[in-house]
């Protein structure tokens, strides 16, 4: 037995060895009896989507997923790797007040160890998750009091590249299937590309950080797919590193919907050179030499229907050219310095910008008060 009694805060951490496994319909079906919050990896953002979603853990992780890994008591992780970038550089300071259960069919990765006594399962996915499925425990009052901390934190960490890819999460269909590039955008993506259904898929290239991958990835989508429509959320950098795949796209006639969070910068690069090199930010801004083409009138020459927006507002006037069988792009400005936030300090495992004292203690309060 895992779920003890004496654990009343914990969590379920379910990363992409759940789907590996065929094990992600488990998941839901536990999340629905045992009212368990979940909280995923990255490469396992879309694992739990719909009315389950609360948010992925580590470095750019959503701010409420990373404070209630703080505040849990029990993890119980699942097909997780449990990287530097989920754990951060002293093991010591990650959920420094749960007792760690981790299950991995990688016997080299459990080797690892993360926290002291914790109990490794060397395991199959799938026969972790039949096996946790016999548990007859309620998690109620402490899953309600994780989803009004993240309704209380929504308004928090928003950058306009957020708000960019909440619209455009707010016109998919139900069930979609997206292919997300590599970039801030990708981190964009993971913080508040939330859909409807719990069929959908976000297909990102995970740690090997392939920029240029959202476009082949969503060719090889909507082909699988036969044909139905998919979406394609790049930044101009990635965009430019396959830009000839448009004519892929026109000559096969795939129905893919091309979003270009342009905010002519090569952002998580530049990102590093601002803070972390004085701003010499060497090919990588305007000033630096990086320039961006015309996106629109570069997808009209291959034949593709494509407009540039003022702002992502604009997508709602669009509405109808996500679900034809039509392919199209949207050129979407952003603000050039558009930041990535939160981000988890490396040393220190603090989550910044940190916030007014009183709205960390309104959300600790919310956390910590009984069922």
């Amino acid at each position: 037995m895992i779920f003890h009694s004496t654990y009343s805060k914990p969590i379920l951490l379910v990363g992409n060895g759940v789907r590996a496994a065929g094990a992600s319909g488990l998941v839901y079906e536990f999340a629905k009896k045992t009212n368990i919050p979940i909280l995923t990896t990255m490469n396992g953002v879309d694992l739990v989507q719909d009315e389950f979603h609360i948010g992925f853990i580590g470095t750019h992780g959503n701010r409420v997923a990373n404070m209630i890994l703080n505040e849990c008591d029990l993890i119980v992780s699942v097909g997780a790797r449990l990287g530097i970038r989920q754990v951060g550089q002293f093991n010591k300071k990650f959920a420094p007040n749960a007792k760690l259960v981790r299950c991995d069919i990688d016997e080299y990765e459990l080797s690892r160890t993360i926290k002291e006594n914790e109990e490794k399962y060397h395991t199959d996915a799938y026969d972790f998750m039949k096996m946790i499925m016999e548990e007859d425990v309620d998690y109620s009052g402490w899953k309600k009091r994780c989803f009004e901390a993240k309704d209380f934190l929504a308004s928090f960490d928003k950058q306009p590249g957020n708000m960019a890819v909440k619209m455009i999460s707010d016109l998919l269909p139900e069930n979609p299937n997206v292919s997300v590039d590599v970039g801030m955008h990708q981190c964009w993506c993971a913080q508040s590309l939330e859909l409807k259904g719990q069929r959908g898929r976000i297909h990102i290239s995970g740690g090997y950080g392939t920029m240029g991958c959202g476009l082949p990835f969503a060719i090889g989508s909507c082909i699988a797919e036969g044909k139905k429509p998919v979406y394609c959320i790049a930044g101009d950098g990635g965009f430019q590193m396959n830009i000839q795949e448009l004519e892929t796209i026109h000559r096969e006639n795939l129905p893919i919907k091309i979003f270009i969070l342009n905010n002519h910068v090569l952002g998580k690069i530049s990102e590093t050179q601002r803070f972390d090199f004085e701003g010499r930010c060497a090919n990588t801004s305007a000033d630096g030499g990086y320039t961006v083409p015309d996106f629109e009138n570069i997808a009209k020459a291959y034949g593709i229907r494509s407009i540039s927006l003022n702002s992502y507002e604009d997508l709602n006037q669009y509405a109808d050219w996500f679900t034809d069988q039509q392919a199209c792009l949207f050129d979407i400005p952003l603000p050039e310095n558009s930041l990535l936030t939160p981000k988890i300090n490396f040393e220190t495992a603090e989550i910044g910008p940190k916030l007014e004292d009183a709205v960390l203690a309104k959300v600790k309060a919310i956390l910590e008060k009984d069922s």
